[in-house]
């Protein structure tokens, strides 16, 4: 991925899951180093917030319409709530209203373990809001698969995809 090209190969893939997977074993260590100093309400809730607001009222809303379309607000939701720059700065606010603690931790423990160990991302418009294969994202796979396993040399414009 760059730029010009933004979609992920598998092993692009997996080496972003990778580093959230790092992101998130560093919060589970200093999470269970603190045990004794953690508010448990705090961070029950701080963990629990997320997709209570972002990401179950869009998954009842996609059960109720067949896995149809449905609202894009609930993608809105869903990607406010699960975005780092929104929970970062409910940090700095929880910080600043009832200073730090080690709760906190649970915001991303659940935003890294979203993204390492279920690959869920924000979500684009343009797909289902549960995962599924769209029709156009095959061709493209079909399309660059092709083109990378090409010889060198290889003039056929698709060649231009890797």
């Amino acid at each position: 991925m760059d730029t010009k090209n933004l979609f992920m190969t598998p092993t692009t893939a997996y080496l972003v899951r990778a580093e959230y997977a790092l992101g998130l074993v560093v919060s589970v260590v200093l999470f269970f180093t603190h045990l004794g100093d953690i508010n448990w309400w705090a961070a029950i809730g701080l963990f629990v917030y997320i997709d209570l607001i972002g990401y179950i009222p869009g998954a009842i809303a996609f059960q109720r319409a067949g896995h149809g379309d449905i609202s894009k607000g609930y993608y809105l939701a869903y990607n406010i709530m699960h975005s780092l720059v929104t929970q970062g700065l409910v940090t700095l606010a929880w910080i600043w209203l009832w200073g730090p603690e080690w709760a906190l931790l649970a915001l991303p423990i659940h935003l890294f373990g979203d993204r390492s160990l279920f690959g869920n991302y924000l979500k684009p418009f343009g797909l289902r809001f549960e995962p599924e294969t769209h029709e156009a994202f095959r061709r493209f796979q079909r399309e660059y698969d092709s083109a990378a396993a090409a010889p060198a040399g290889t003039t056929d414009a698709l060649r231009t995809v890797s």
